[in-house]
């Protein structure tokens, strides 16, 4: 897609981080948006700032883990404008610790917001958009967690994993309809974004009971530990969302599945060749 002057575009998770930026760009290209948000001040807000810009915007309070809310923001989104060109799944958390001390709870958020909302997304959007008959894209948000591998992230690496699968499946299926319908995969690295505030958003339902007393098998070794604070000073010392967003913007006009940071490049082909050569994982730390 290399136009976007006067079409629609619907972002999840567009209150904050990559969702806000990339609803900032598509006001830049002219585009009307649809917000949709599981925090409502911040959606609002965000509506509020970019119409102070001159944008045609509509907020959506949505939480995309229930499929009746992503429904509903379909609905809204067709009968507002009548058509849909640009859909970015890209509403994500991150919980949990390792594989077997995740709690239910973790795993029930974590998926259904990362990956969930993504399913619900396609199966409520995409079936409009082949019906309209308009050319469109739909980027899927993942991360090079979805490409890659490392401990202590168990449940938001599983979801990203899945995230990429279902988008190259998506991808195949698309393509042998001939549909008029783009797909990219969206696999940031370390961005500056509140994702490690996550469980301000978090259900009440799904919310694990107070810490009780971790015991010595529980406790974290020196090496995750050390991994952990990598983590966060990578994190902080990552890419802005407007940078993600260029990349984003970028590998649209070119068609190209595949976005992630160059950077990364590495550890996706020891990945690979871990794969290929039947190695064992290679453990990648942040630098």
């Amino acid at each position: 897609m290399k136009a976007f002057q006067g079409k629609v575009a619907v972002i999840t998770g567009a209150a904050s981080g990559i969702g806000r930026a990339l609803a900032e760009r598509c006001v830049q290209e002219g585009m009307k948006v649809v917000l949709a948000d599981v925090e409502e001040q911040a959606l609002q807000q965000t509506g509020r700032d970019l119409a102070a810009q001159g944008a045609e915007t509509l907020a959506v309070q949505t939480d995309v883990s229930q499929a009746g809310d992503v429904e509903r923001l379909a609905q809204k989104a067709f009968e507002t404008y009548s058509a849909v060109h640009l859909l970015f799944n890209n509403a994500g958390v991150g919980a949990g610790k390792t594989a077997w001390e995740s709690t239910l709870a973790d795993w029930e958020w974590v998926l259904g917001v990362n990956l969930y909302g993504v399913i619900h997304g396609i199966r409520s959007f995409v079936p409009r958009m082949l019906e309209s008959g308009v050319d469109g894209y739909i980027v899927n948000t993942a991360s090079m967690a979805g490409l890659t591998s490392s401990p202590g992230l168990s449940v938001y690496m599983a979801s990203k994993h899945a995230v990429v699968s279902l988008t190259e499946t998506l991808y195949h299926e698309l393509t042998l309809r001939g549909a008029s319908i783009g797909v990219s995969v969206l696999c940031p690295g370390f961005v500056k974004t509140r994702i490690q505030d996550a469980e301000r958003n978090r259900p009440a339902r799904l919310q694990n009971a107070p810490d009780a007393p971790v015991s010595p098998v529980q406790q974290p070794s020196r090496a995750e530990q050390e991994g952990g604070q990598l983590l966060q000073q990578a994190l902080r010392a990552g890419m802005s969302p407007q940078q993600l967003t260029d990349m984003t913007f970028t590998a649209m006009s070119e068609g190209r599945f595949y976005i992630y940071p160059p950077e990364f490049k590495g550890g996706i082909q020891v990945h690979m060749e871990d794969i290929l050569t039947l190695r064992n994982p290679t453990l990648l730390l942040p630098k």
